[in-house]
């Protein structure tokens, strides 16, 4: 499997990269996945000249190529006035319209203050919900006091399980004894549910038992 890596971060060091890295790690002690790093940083230019032109230079189109192939994604950017920053939004303007249907995300953000973490649901959420991505239920913020927090690290831990359970192959189903359906329904049922073992009838079946009792 393939793990995909989006930082938006500016500097070096960078704080961003740095949350990008410590879920990369985190989420491949779970599941067992080739990583790959994209730095936008490095792609600025290629990416304001797609923009421009319509033409991806080659690293750009390799890095676009390399997101639409993953199995799953983390991407991280850095808070500018309360959102996302300009160059991680214009890379994933950049990315096919359907590159990134039903494919696992974790999203991350980094900034000064713990004002802005809710970043990751007004902002970074709607934006890969959007684009029909599966983003995990867990987003991790990291503020500048965040670091060294166990708060922080039990983050990461929760949100980098989630990634690895959706990018994971689903495990066959080796119970093959039939199930018994309850005696107050009818109707044969169609299947068993993974998690917990129990009968699913379907919603017509059942409706239909209730008008014959």
């Amino acid at each position: 499997m393939k793990l995909v890596v989006v930082s938006a971060g500016l500097s070096v060091p960078s704080s961003t990269r740095l949350l990008a890295d410590r879920l990369t790690a985190a989420a491949l002690g779970h599941v067992d996945a080739e990583p790959e790093v994209i730095e936008l940083r490095e792609l600025a230019t290629e990416i304001a000249q797609h923009l421009v032109t319509g033409f991806p230079p080659a690293r750009l189109a390799a890095a676009l190529d390399a997101v639409a192939a993953a199995d799953g994604l983390i991407a991280v950017t850095p808070v500018f006035a309360a959102s996302y920053s300009g160059l991680f939004k214009s890379f994933f303007d950049l990315i096919d319209k359907d590159a990134l249907t039903g494919k696992p995300v974790l999203i991350g953000a980094t900034g000064g203050t713990a004002r802005h973490s809710l970043v990751t649901e007004h902002a970074l959420r709607p934006l890969f919900t959007y684009l029909r991505a599966i983003v995990v239920p867990t987003a991790v913020y990291a503020a500048s006091e965040d670091w060294g927090d166990e708060g922080l690290a039990q983050r990461i831990t929760r949100a980098s399980t989630e990634l690895a359970r959706f990018m994971a192959p689903a495990a066959p189903n080796l119970d093959t004894t039939p199930a018994i359906a309850p005696r107050s329904l009818t109707g044969a049922i169609t299947s068993v549910d993974q998690t917990d073992g129990l009968p699913v009838v379907p919603f017509e079946q059942r409706l239909a038992a209730l008008r014959v009792q």
